[in-house]
């Protein structure tokens, strides 16, 4: 059979100097505006706001982008035609190319400077033509608005034309594979924007120009009921941990409260601030002071075993659009429930996350991991770390996530017990704690990969952590809800209770191994 017909590629710059020359194709792009625009504004309900915003003549209509729908949508808003840039990618297929060139856009090497794309806009301009700018550079489909690229600050100075900030909510959730589902999209317009007009910016005037432009679009955003980004938290525990958050926060660029048990707590932390480390956007003061439901994110810093009587002061504070940063390692007491599963029981907040840091986040290059089932906060969460100057790892398995931690400190308190028979029956005695506790993680739901890696990290420490004491007994619970036999971390438990001896308690693992070891043959 004869192979399929293969077109060819065109070379980007004559889609780029077909726009400068002729701009839209007249019959292609009216009679498909004709088409598309009722369906358009019929099958996703569009609401559009501000549209007298728009001026005549050169204009640049800086918007979020969440989907492929929005270039569409922003054209609704419009009486004339749009050009707006498109990824190189969509111009591979020629006839692709051609009917989205006819219609106004033009292709952009993504992730480069693109001059020919910077060309074609401002001939555009200059031409009086409306040319949609999408500072983010990429779609952003959760969570707040990304960071703009200083390019938009560059081709409002260089051009010299009026910038209306636009924002448009709802178009994240039209497309499902191929399937084109009928949300409800809205998209508002602000009052244009004006700059003066400079020959050459420099990359620093540039940056400054889309700083200026970016919070616009951001209110238009927020009006619409877009989620706002973190800029205020409330950290409840200042302890070392709690601590350690409100300083990578408070790097990040948030306001940041620290909520201390006593005002003596909080009196010493703002005197020795400057020996602590705190920053000045730190704000030390008692936990009833805080005003919960006016922050956007709230750190839960405290040891589980403290749980119960903080949020049951603190549950009904939490706004309902406020999130929940729980950063406590191990179980919560009497039943041995995970933290985020206790704290989403009893808070009413929009969404849940827990965090696990396996060593000193003031440490340079320190690293975390975050997780959370809601994929805005997944999102929100990393930016904010990221930016304190962490190195970030985000995942939707919560359980796995904090079954992990336990699994690291009871692993470490195995080791520690085992220790005086030597190093080959103490990493013995942690890899079977952490083989039981990933067999729990699996029946509550986790997934086995979030333990790769994590019997290397487990190695022995210098000492147990802390928690550990009280979260073997909690384990043991959470076992026996489960069904699962865990004898090696019942066997523990005894130890810590005193009902069993160490060497009691080793041999029954050695011979518990000796007996897996003949089945297995």
């Amino acid at each position: 059979m004869p192979g399929r017909l293969k077109l060819k590629p065109r070379p980007l710059e004559v889609y780029h100097e077909r726009t400068r020359r002729r701009g839209v194709h007249p019959l292609v792009y009216w009679l498909g505006r004709l088409l598309i625009k009722p369906a358009v504004l019929v099958y996703f309900r569009v609401r559009r706001l501000g549209r007298e915003h728009v001026p005549e003549g050169g204009v640049i209509l800086a918007s979020n982008h969440r989907s492929f729908l929005d270039p569409f949508v922003i054209g609704c808003c419009v009486r004339r035609p749009i050009y707006f840039v498109a990824k190189r990618e969509l111009f591979k297929n020629p006839l692709v190319g051609w009917f989205l060139n006819c219609m106004g856009a033009f292709p952009v090497r993504r992730g480069q400077s693109d001059e020919e794309s910077v060309k074609t806009s401002l001939e555009l301009l200059a031409n009086g033509k409306a040319v949609v700018v999408f500072p983010e550079g990429t779609r952003i489909v959760s969570g707040s608005l990304g960071r703009p690229k200083r390019g938009v600050g560059r081709l409002t100075l260089l051009s010299g034309a009026p910038v209306v900030p636009v924002a448009v909510t709802g178009s994240e959730g039209a497309r499902d594979g191929w399937r084109i589902k009928p949300v409800r999209v809205h998209v508002r317009c602000g009052a244009p924007l004006t700059f003066p007009k400079v020959a050459d910016p420099s990359r620093f005037l540039a940056g400054e120009v889309t700083e200026r432009i970016w919070p616009c679009v951001e209110l238009q955003w927020e009006w619409l009921g877009g989620l706002p980004p973190l800029r205020t938290a409330a950290v409840v525990g200042a302890g070392r941990m709690g601590t350690a958050v409100a300083s990578v926060l408070a790097r990040a660029g948030l306001s940041v409260q620290l909520g201390c048990r006593t005002e003596a707590r909080a009196a010493r932390l703002r005197a020795e601030r400057s020996n602590r480390g705190l920053d000045k956007a730190i704000e030390p003061k008692t936990v009833p002071e805080i005003e919960l439901a006016g922050v956007d994110l709230v750190v839960v810093a405290v040891p589980c075993a403290s749980m119960p009587d903080v949020i049951a002061g603190l549950g009904l504070h939490v706004g309902e659009r406020s999130a929940v940063l729980v950063t406590s390692r191990g179980l919560v007491p009497p039943l041995g429930t995970t933290p985020t599963a206790y704290v989403s029981e009893r808070v009413h907040a929009r969404a849940v996350a827990t965090m696990a840091a396996p060593g000193n986040l003031r440490g340079a290059g320190a690293s975390l991991t975050l997780a959370t089932r809601n994929a805005d906060l997944r999102r929100q969460l990393g930016d904010v770390f990221r930016a304190g100057g962490l190195r970030v790892d985000v995942t939707d398995d919560v359980t796995g996530t904090e079954l992990a931690a336990c699994a690291k400190s009871a692993a470490a308190l195995a080791s520690a017990a085992a220790a005086p028979r030597g190093a080959n029956v103490a990493d013995a005695a942690a890899g079977r704690i952490l083989s039981e506790i990933r067999e729990l993680a699996l029946a509550s739901g986790g997934r086995s990969e979030t333990f790769a890696g994590l019997a290397a990290a487990a190695e022995r420490e210098a000492g147990a952590p802390a928690d550990s004491l009280a979260t073997v007994p909690l384990l043991r619970m959470a076992f026996e809800r489960q069904g699962i036999e865990a004898p090696v971390t019942a066997g523990l438990h005894r130890v810590l209770a005193g009902e069993s001896s160490p060497d009691r308690w080793l041999e029954t693992m050695s011979s518990e191994g000796a007996d897996r070891a003949s089945v297995g043959e």
